[in-house]
């Protein structure tokens, strides 16, 4: 069909590509509340699965990181356009350490802002660790995956203890979690400070920083000190077709 073409319920079908005027919210599953990410108008993604029911959702793929999600199909109706799928932007790694700047001045913007925690917020002012990460690094053109465990396969890996972080570098990932799996992510500032948003549980309920330095007693720094597992390096960025 024509590139811009409106969205219409006979036009979703499996394999059409379309681009978002708007922001939308998508879902983990083809039914249920949780939300699994924040889709930002300008995103393009293509059908996998069409809608099985009149008024229900259909399976997308996000075409920038390859995310996959569901989205209700009435709000894809004079939300969406047809397009081409998006040109691959692959930076080499001087390109994006020049980015970097912008990607800490998005993420202090963000910090500076009214908000709390949500999972699966990616669009503001309420983020998740590894949506407001994500975003960061797509407002300067990067594209990195989606979720935190595979933020830290994506990138290179640098070495990190708690208290020895000289080898880390501002704009660097910080990784924690359980010896199995990476469930959080923040944005290494530089001198032990990092920028995250955490839950109310066992952090902030929002973006706020915290230390990695050992001499740090603040209890939010020392639960997620207890749970590091690394650090990383966003060096490339993400092809749009597979997941990591």
């Amino acid at each position: 069909m024509p590139a811009g073409t409106p969205a219409a319920e006979e036009l979703l079908i499996a394999g059409s590509c379309w681009r978002l005027g708007r922001p939308l919210d998508g879902y983990s599953r083809m039914r249920g509340s949780g939300l699994a990410t924040q889709v930002a108008a300008g995103r393009c993604l293509d059908v996998l699965e069409p809608c099985s029911a009149r008024g229900g959702r259909l399976k997308v793929r996000l075409l920038e990181d390859g995310y996959p999600c569901w989205l209700e199909q009435a709000d894809l109706l004079g939300a969406a356009l047809a397009a081409e799928p998006p040109r691959r932007r692959l930076l080499d790694p001087g390109r994006i350490e020049a980015a970097l700047p912008a990607v800490l001045h998005y993420a202090s913007q963000a910090a500076d802002k009214p908000n709390h925690y949500l999972w699966g917020g990616t669009t503001g002012p309420n983020y998740d660790c590894s949506g407001l990460v994500q975003s960061a690094f797509a407002s300067a053109g990067i594209w990195i995956p989606r979720d935190a465990y595979q933020q830290e396969r994506f990138c290179q890996a640098v070495a990190i203890r708690p208290g020895l972080f000289s080898l880390v570098r501002p704009g660097d990932l910080i990784f924690f979690g359980r010896p199995q799996r990476c469930t959080h992510v923040g944005l290494y500032l530089g001198k032990g400070r990092y920028l995250h948003s955490s839950g109310a549980e066992h952090g902030h309920n929002g973006l706020a920083v915290d230390q990695l330095a050992a001499h740090s007693r603040d209890p939010v720094g020392s639960h997620y000190r207890s749970e590091l597992r690394g650090a990383g390096r966003v060096v490339r960025c993400h092809d749009g077709t597979t997941l990591p």
